[in-house]
This record gives structure tokens, sequence and C-alpha cells, in this order.
């Protein structure tokens, strides 16, 4: 079962962090005291889900980031010690899909554009946030079932997943000796826009909510530090962890 109150002034990061599953964690996680920073590329849109979440009196601070952006990503994390000194969680969730095509019609500028969001995002984002975390701290890469599925037409997305489960294991391995979590968010098809780039008419009341998605995460983040989890399933991808 999840030790809630663990999270209770742990500090955590969450990118993409303004709407769909990175609101939803942000939502769960702020519910049961942990101080969240959110980021997204669009300051209006992160300003407003901060607002919802409570903003400063519930612990929460919003810093526009693009994460395809070194430098961005750089400010970011100087931000996040400056105001709190450490990183206990960090969420790389930021993501983007694309159009329907066969890579014969793909264009190169949104392979390119996939690619860097989904996989150089995660990268950049955790080699910023490492020097500020320690044992105890935990990292959650948002991956989806197409790191594990192939799907026609998502050539770009499958690669960016793919790889960024590869990403995943490595760093895995590399942090287990600083006693740093490392798990993969593998889940089916859930109900957030994402799916207004590809299939506006997708069926959305089948779907695992952004909120279920979330519940399973803050139980993945709070078990006991010697709880061996490395995935988090959810959706037709199989139950939870």
């Amino acid at each position: 079962m999840p030790m809630s109150d663990s999270l209770k002034g742990k500090i955590a990061v969450i990118t993409g962090g303004s709407r769909g599953i990175g609101f939803a964690v942000a939502q769960v996680f702020t519910s049961h005291g942990c101080q969240v920073v959110i980021t997204a590329r669009d300051a209006a849109a992160l300003n407003s889900a901060a607002a919802k979440l409570g903003g400063a009196e519930a612990g929460v601070s919003a810093v526009p980031c693009d994460v395809t952006d070194a430098a961005q990503v750089e400010k970011l994390f100087a931000a996040v010690k400056k105001q709190h000194s450490r990183v206990d969680v960090l969420i790389n969730n930021a993501g983007i899909a694309h159009a329907l095509a066969p890579v014969e019609e793909l264009a190169i500028e949104t392979w390119k554009r996939v690619i860097e969001a989904n996989l150089c995002g995660p990268f950049l984002c955790t080699r910023a946030a490492l020097p500020l975390m320690s044992a105890g701290g935990t990292i959650v890469n948002n991956l989806s079932v197409a790191a594990i599925r192939p799907f026609a037409g998502m050539s770009a997305y499958n690669a960016s997943k793919t790889g960024a489960l590869g990403f995943t294991n490595v760093l895995r391995e590399e942090l287990r000796k600083r006693g740093i979590r490392v798990l993969a968010l593998i889940v089916g098809a859930t109900d957030t826009t994402i799916w207004d780039q590809f299939w506006p008419e997708a069926p959305r009341e089948k779907m695992v909510s952004p909120t279920t998605i979330a519940e399973a995460v803050l139980q993945a983040v709070t078990v006991p530090a010697n709880t061996t989890i490395e995935e988090i399933r959810l959706g037709p991808t199989g139950g939870a962890l």
C-alpha cells in the first residue's frame, strides 16, 4: 500500500504539468503535501494550471520550459535549486505525438521534433536534475505502451518511446548504487488531448483516466525503499505495477 504521508514536504518536478497526466500527477502529489514544480512550454496554460492546483499557498510553482532546449532545461533546474535546493521526484512526462503517416510520407522535421521531445527531453531533464537528487529519490519516465508495441503510421512516436525505454533501463542500472529508483510508466490509451493530433474521434470513454494513472504513480513513488519496482503498467498493457 502507498505511504502517502511520505510525500509530505518532498520536492517534485513534473514536465508537461499543465494538462493531462502531468497535471493529474501534480494534483495527487499536492493533495499529499508534496511541493510541486510544474513546467511546460505554454506559459499562459502553465500559470492557469498552477492556479488550479492552488498556487504558492499549496506549494506549487510554475516555470516555463521547452524540454528540448538544453539552455532552458538548465535554467529550470537552476531555479529549482535556488528555491528548493533539491529534487526528490522527477516525472519526465512531457511528450508529443504526430499525425498518422507511413514512413515514406513522414516529414523529416516531424521525425526530429518528436524524437527531440520524447527522447532528448527526458535525457536533458534527468541530466540536469541528478546533481540535485540523492538516495531515496525517484525518477518516473512516462513512456506509453508504444515503448513495447508498434503502431503503423506512428514510426517517430514508437521510435522515441522505445528509445526512451532503453534510456530508462540504462539509467536504472547506473543509479541503483546511488539509491535512486527509476520507473518506466507504461500505459495504454489514456483520455488526454494527445489524441487530437492523430485520432480526434477516439473513444475517450473507453480509456484510462489521467487520475487513475496519477494514483498508480503515487503508489509506486511512495512504497518502501526496499520494494523492487521497475515498471508501472495500466490499461491493455496489464495491471498497475
